[in-house]
């Protein structure tokens, strides 16, 4: 799979469960002001933690990624302007043949 395509596909899943697991934990808390048995209320706001931090880690997963992509352009960048300085510098114009002593 190209670098691109695990970079949109990791940050576009990180920042929906980032916000999945943001809702989820906004009712864990709601059941928990409303008195809901301590269970209930518990295992949901660590199934919401569970998907923060799963969507953060995919999210930073994608950072990494992104950050491949950019050093690679200013890799082949830098490849490309250093073929054209030496290309300048080493080509050869004119052959002369050897002089012959008389």
């Amino acid at each position: 799979m190209p670098l691109r395509v695990k970079w949109f596909l990791s940050a576009s899943v990180g920042m929906m469960l980032v916000g999945y697991g943001l809702c989820v934990f906004s009712e864990a808390g709601h059941l928990k002001h409303t008195n809901a048995p301590f269970l209930r209320w518990f295992l949901l706001g660590t199934y919401s933690l569970i998907m923060v931090n799963s969507g953060l880690a995919l999210f930073g997963q994608a950072v990494i990624f992104r950050m491949r992509i950019e050093n690679r352009k200013m890799i082949k960048n830098i490849l490309k302007d250093r073929d054209k300085k030496y290309k300048k510098t080493l080509t050869i114009t004119r052959i002369e043949p050897p002089k012959t002593e008389v």
